[in-house]
């Protein structure tokens, strides 16, 4: 006899409608897990798709800036290009010459970081200062600063911003004997007792803080930007020491071809006459030259004031001459008086003389600057200084007794930022051009990106309307 399974004689004893209810639920147990599979498998896709998604503009951001700093190449290269054709001579080139703002390279745009010169001259502050204000666009001229390897305790000291005990400091740190001997052990270093290499070499000069270096302009853009707090409260950028002071200043004493210039404290009466008569100028009203040696070509051309020369006259041979000895080969505590801000002007005038007040010797920088702006084509020798302060000044006086000012510059700033499509992927390069050898060459750079966005809110709006534009 066949004996039957147990369970299939209770499954067969179970009802229809009890079978029925044990399959339904099987199904949905297998309908709930394939749900949960579904969504498990919905949930990867997502965040594989979002973390694309964030990969996608990290590489995106990543060509942009790649893109610009090709582009900062590129702008260096111009920068070159623009020094060779048009800073001749020590002549600083006119913006208006080349171009300086949003220049396209590709898809990437560049600019050049400038201060404004307008209205009061401050060549490295703009003349407004205001929050939200925009840069100026333009090269920087470094001859229009104070040299710190040069300047005195009293140029330094008279700079905004300054006080009396760190520009000691200054001097003592590159001076070989160490005058001061400041306890610069609780720093962990020593002084340098060396020339400044570069500018930010001040950062470890004692007693630096930022405050001193760079004011309210954080970013080193020029313009009091809506970010960066306003310590005076008038709404006027108050610049640091970083915006008056250079190490890269120097001019030849030679030609551009390498010969050497002819020294009018040396030569000989009939020499003098050759000189002149080789430049085209007639002699027959020019009484004989004297008060040899000449202190500087200041004191220099006052004395062909007196002999009867003009002022164009002696444009034509100011290229050409010298006071300095023709074994020095470079002239270093010169400063760009066509150029130079108030505050650079006021500074050197008191650190020449302990005679002079500051209203004097601020007064003359305001007749420079006023004068130079009216007559901007007769600044083409240091002649035009005598006509804006007249014989009996002071400062003129002073200007006299040494070489200090020059109408001549050969090294430039080139401030570059750079973005790429889009507006995206910021960067900014700072190079130092110096063309007192006839090729431009560099000197130095720095990557200025960490400070920041510097172009104003003008720039940055125009890049945002372009690229909605282009999304349209």
């Amino acid at each position: 006899m066949k004996l039957r399974n147990p369970t299939q004689c209770c499954e067969r004893r179970r009802p229809a409608g009890e079978r029925s209810d044990l399959l339904l639920r099987s199904r949905g147990s297998v309908l709930i897990i394939v749900l949960w599979v579904c969504v498990g498998l919905v949930s990867i896709a997502l965040y594989f798709a979002n973390s694309m998604t964030y990969e996608l503009r990290a590489s995106d951001n990543r060509v942009s800036g790649l893109t610009a700093d090709q582009a900062i190449e590129g702008a260096s290269r111009y920068v070159s290009y623009v020094l060779f054709n048009y800073a001749t001579n020590g002549a600083v080139p006119d913006p208006t010459e080349y171009s300086c703002e949003a220049v396209s390279i590709g898809d990437a745009k560049f600019w050049l970081i400038g201060r404004d010169t307008s209205s009061s001259g401050l060549t490295g502050l703009n003349t407004t200062g205001q929050s939200g204000n925009d840069p100026a666009f333009g090269l920087i001229d470094e001859g229009s600063k104070l040299n710190l390897n040069f300047a005195n305790t009293n140029m330094l000291s008279y700079l905004p911003n300054m006080t009396a005990d760190f520009a000691q400091a200054i001097v003592d740190w590159r001076t070989t004997n160490g005058t001061v001997g400041l306890d610069y052990s609780t720093l962990g270093y020593y002084p340098k007792y060396a020339p400044f290499e570069t500018e930010d070499e001040l950062r470890l000069v004692y007693g630096a803080t930022m405050d001193l270096l760079v004011g309210d302009d954080l970013n080193r853009n020029g313009v009091l930007d809506a970010n960066e707090k306003d310590s005076t409260g008038t709404g006027q950028l108050n610049s640091g020491l970083f915006e008056y002071t250079t190490v890269w200043s120097r001019e030849p004493n030679f030609r551009s071809d390498g010969s050497s210039l002819t020294n009018v404290s040396m030569i000989k009466y009939d020499q003098m006459q050759t000189l002149l008569q080789n430049a085209g100028i007639n002699t027959a009203n020019i009484t004989r030259l004297t008060n040899r040696p000449y202190a500087s070509l200041l004191d220099f051309a006052t004395n062909c004031q007196t002999a009867g020369m003009s002022e164009a006259d002696f444009a034509k041979i100011y290229n050409y001459i010298t006071t300095y000895p023709t074994n020095t080969f470079w002239i270093t505590n010169r400063v760009n008086v066509n150029t130079a801000s108030g505050d650079v002007l006021t500074a050197l005038f008191m650190g020449l003389n302990n005679n002079l007040d500051q209203p004097t010797a601020s007064g003359a920088a305001d007749t420079l600057i006023n004068y130079r702006e009216q007559n901007p084509g007769n600044l083409n020798s240091i002649w035009w200084l005598i006509d804006a302060l007249g014989n009996n000044n002071p400062v003129l006086t002073a200007l006299e007794g040494g070489d200090y000012v020059t109408t001549k510059s050969y090294q430039f700033t080139a401030d570059i930022a750079a973005v790429g499509p889009f507006g995206r992927g910021y960067r900014r390069v700072k190079f130092i051009f110096d063309t007192s050898q006839g090729t431009p060459i560099i000197l130095y750079r720095q990557d200025l990106s960490r400070l920041g966005w510097a172009l104003g809110d003008k720039a940055r709006q125009t890049l945002l309307a372009n690229n909605t534009k282009q999304n349209e």
